[in-house]
């Protein structure tokens, strides 16, 4: 069996804008390096000052090097059917697969991180970056931070692996079920095993403990392993992976439970890589008032986090739309409800569908009764349900419950008759959550697509 341990340098920390500006390959076969390949390579960009200071590679110094393009077959046919070993792998391995597909050239190899197999077989180290770890176990590196010096302190700290591996690690790593090798490099392989397949939300942390990402997996453990296969070149994904060190989990009993348990924990955590869910809101809500002069009057405005509302719409339009069928159905002044802005009476009144209140004509109690039987029918037409589905085992029952409307809560029980006597007995045994449009539509549809599981309250 040959293995390719690989180290590059590069302008940046990921392979979709950055170029690589130096490779080194040394080939070993279990027990030695049969043969070492290393070149500079002109990125055809201009070198950071940064990763000048850090690797001592400048323009100068690749102004006559070969370009990727006149060595990719070179290292393609050095890499292709050989194990790819790296420190940090899924780094070097992004950056030459993608560089070699833009000429053609689709690498496919099995790979080991010597980070991971480092925290395996050399446990208890304080670090196990290349340059500490090779510090602890004296393992000489020339040129720190260039390709060839890396590449050979690599190369060593192999050797050494393969000698400690008195149980098959290496060769578990790499069986296709394995999954180990497209982990990030600070994910213990146990946090996956003690995933399960059921449906819930996940939790991705930092080396301090922070929540960085939450989602949500119809099979926790076929949803985690998902987010670490393929090797897309981009910035967020490399730096993404870099941050993951720890991965909790919550069991749902169903997905739709997951669903809404993500949405939640994401307004409440706010995690720095849920860029889609945190942008989520719906736009406007209906909102009553009592202006000066005692008449209560309807708006549509832009929805405020600690306003309560009547309705929450998507649109300013199909807000509109709902206001005008109350103004029609119950005859409410459209300039109350401003829907029409000008300083005169409303042409409703103009009419014949407005009583006056806009000018004072209609008094405020009889305007405002009519108003108030139109809110008692957006209160009526908020329905109060609960869907009953599957627990988290095989003995237990979920319960989501919308009450008037807005979700209420969710929870679990082991005897379906506990809805016999309503919502009220039930309601301290529910977890009570935030409720908000794209919650309340999740519910709705999944109780229209499976009204078998509706509990009418």
């Amino acid at each position: 069996m040959l293995y390719a341990v690989v180290d590059i340098e590069t302008t940046g920390g990921h392979a979709s804008a950055n170029g690589i500006t130096e490779v080194a390959i040394n080939i070993h076969d279990e027990n030695q390096v049969v043969e070492s390949f290393t070149t500079l390579i002109n990125p055809k960009q201009a070198v950071p000052v940064y990763i000048t200071a850090l690797t001592g590679i400048d323009d100068a110094m690749l102004a006559d090097a070969p370009t990727f393009q006149d060595v990719a077959l070179q290292i393609y046919q050095l890499l292709n059917d050989k194990i790819f070993v790296a420190h940090n792998v899924n780094f070097d391995y992004s950056f030459l697969k993608h560089h070699l597909a833009a000429f053609g050239y689709d690498l496919n190899c099995k790979k080991l991180c010597t980070v991971r197999l480092s925290r395996k077989l050399i446990p208890g180290k304080s670090s196990y970056s290349l340059g500490k770890l090779c510090s602890a176990l004296q393992i000489p590196i020339q040129n720190r931070h260039r390709a060839a010096g890396d590449a050979d302190a690599t190369s060593i700290l192999f050797n050494l692996l393969l000698e400690n591996d008195h149980e098959g690690v290496i060769a578990e790593m790499l069986k296709k079920a394995s999954k180990e090798q497209v982990l990030p490099p600070h994910l213990d392989k146990a946090s996956i095993l003690r995933l399960p397949n059921q449906p819930g939300v996940y939790y991705f942390k930092d080396n301090k403990g922070k929540i960085v990402y939450v989602g949500k997996a119809k099979d926790l453990k076929k949803r985690v392993i998902s987010h670490f296969t393929g090797n897309k070149p981009n910035k967020q994904r490399q730096d993404f992976l870099r941050t993951i060190h720890h991965v909790d989990f919550v069991v749902c009993g169903t997905e739709l439970m997951a669903l809404i348990l993500e949405a939640n924990e994401i307004k409440r955590l706010w995690p720095e890589n849920n860029r889609a869910m945190k942008r989520y809101e719906h736009k406007y809500d209906l909102y009553v008032f009592e202006d000066q002069n005692g008449y209560l009057r309807l708006a549509i405005d832009k929805h405020k986090k600690n306003n309560k509302s009547l309705q929450s719409f998507n649109s300013l339009l199909e807000g509109y739309h709902f206001l005008n069928q109350l103004i029609e159905k119950y005859q409410l002044c459209a300039k109350l409800c401003y829907l029409q802005k000008t300083a005169t009476k409303c042409t409703a009144h103009e009419n014949g569908q407005c009583f006056g209140a806009c000018s004072g004509i209609e008094t405020v109690s009889v305007y405002n009764k009519r108003l108030n039987h139109a809110l008692d029918e957006i209160q009526n037409l908020q329905p109060s349900f609960a869907l009953v589905d599957e627990g988290r085992k095989e003995e237990e029952f979920s319960c989501l419950v919308i009450e008037k409307g807005k979700f209420y809560g969710m929870g679990y029980f082991t005897d379906k008759t506990y809805l016999s006597d309503g919502l009220a007995p039930i309601k301290n045994d529910l977890s009570v959550y935030q409720s908000n449009s794209y919650i309340l539509n999740l519910i709705l549809n999944h109780a229209e697509q499976f009204p078998q599981k509706l509990y009418k309250l």
